[in-house]
């Protein structure tokens, strides 16, 4: 998986992230993986829906359009949970509790060097 630094708009929040970009990447996810660090996360896309069945911990997670603009965070998502978002072009997952203590909220836009979310 390739590696990219993302930025949260005016916030300045910097954050590390995996892309998953290619089907067998988007279908494991987390699955197998430690356990997400502060400042650390998961980009999934395309992405609009998203599975928490066989993990071990919860995450949260950030739905994104196709500017990278945010359309929802769902806070410390339980394993065996789905959650999906009809107009996301990519989700963002995250460990628990990075979402609050970011800053993370709808309507927040998130940049990447390599351009596009979607």
């Amino acid at each position: 998986m390739k590696m990219t630094t993302l930025v949260w708009g005016r916030a300045g929040v910097v954050l590390r992230a995996r892309v998953a970009a290619r089907w067998g990447e988007r279908m494991r996810g987390l699955l197998g993986r430690p356990r997400l660090r502060p400042h650390e996360g998961l980009l999934i896309r395309p992405c609009r829906a998203i599975h928490t069945f066989g993990m071990e911990w919860p995450i949260d997670v950030v739905f994104l359009d196709r500017r990278g603009y945010v359309l929802a965070v769902h806070p410390h998502v339980p394993p065996a949970t789905l959650r999906m978002h009809w107009r996301a072009a990519s989700t963002l997952e995250l460990a628990s509790g990075a979402c609050a203590a970011l800053g993370i909220a709808c309507g927040m836009w998130l940049a990447s060097r390599e351009g596009a979310l979607g």
